[in-house]
């Protein structure tokens, strides 16, 4: 496996492998909910064999890994922070790949700071019927039974079905807890469907006028009603799906994923 250092960047820590060399954009990588910068091993792996000076920069968000929690997670006061953490090294525009809950904070990104490519892993931009059911399960989440909440969303993430390295990966390198869920899904629960449909509206169209390429990969087949939202707002958007990965594609296919980042 390949190590690169750990570093403290601002506020955050990262894992950095490579240098600003080269004419390819450099790779920023962002977990999703509970994980940390490990999440990306197998598709650092990948890049590196293939492009060994070329930076990547995997964070731990904030209250993530070595991380420390920070006053607001919504995913526009994250991006700000992982934008003043790229700019020391010289990471302009690059490529932003986000699992998860970091696939909304990497669209939150290009929509307001230079970005030559977005990755969205298995995240759905439009959060109506989850947001619902956490609004149904928000007195759980406040109390002493919030474990069971996170537990149903686990249960619908498909990991029975990983490889072993991947699924050990997704069981074992993750911390879950009450104040981080509530600090990540406060958007969700504050916040009206139509509100953040209009949010993440508004990004897209920023994206479109930037000229930034926008690449939605799913584990399982995406809603034709969401497929034709997204291409309307950027009709140059690829939807590539990976059947039978679950939530986790960037660690059943890092190849497949690798392949979306060096063509």
């Amino acid at each position: 496996m390949t190590l690169g250092q750990y570093e403290l960047l601002g506020r955050l820590g990262a894992r950095v492998h490579g240098t600003r060399h080269g004419n390819e954009p450099p790779v920023v990588l962002l977990h999703g909910l509970t994980y940390d910068h490990r999440q990306w091993d197998p598709l650092i792996d990948e890049l590196t064999a293939r492009e060994p000076d070329r930076l990547i920069v995997a964070f731990d968000l904030p209250g993530h890994g070595r991380s420390p929690d920070a006053e607001s997670c919504r995913p526009s006061d994250i991006a700000l922070s992982l934008h003043r953490c790229l700019d020391p090294l010289g990471a302009a525009a690059p490529i932003v790949v986000g699992h998860s809950f970091g696939a909304v904070v990497a669209t939150a990104y290009a929509a307001v700071h230079p970005a030559a490519a977005v990755v969205n892993i298995d995240r759905p931009l439009l959060a109506g019927a989850f947001a619902q059911r956490l609004g149904e399960l928000e007195p759980l989440l406040r109390g002493p039974q919030w474990r069971d909440v996170w537990d149903e969303q686990l249960a619908a993430m498909g990991i029975d079905a990983l490889p072993p390295r991947a699924r050990e990966l997704v069981r074992t390198a993750t911390a879950p807890r009450q104040e981080l869920l509530l600090a990540y899904w406060q958007e969700l629960l504050e916040e009206t469907s139509e509100e953040l449909a209009r949010r993440r509206t508004w990004q897209l169209r920023a994206i479109r006028g930037a000229g930034v390429d926008y690449t939605h990969v799913a584990g399982n087949d995406v809603s034709p009603l969401y497929a034709r939202w997204l291409t309307a707002l950027l009709p140059r958007a690829r939807v590539v799906t990976l059947p039978g990965s679950g939530h986790f594609p960037h660690l059943v296919h890092p190849a497949v994923i690798a392949d979306l980042l060096t063509v």
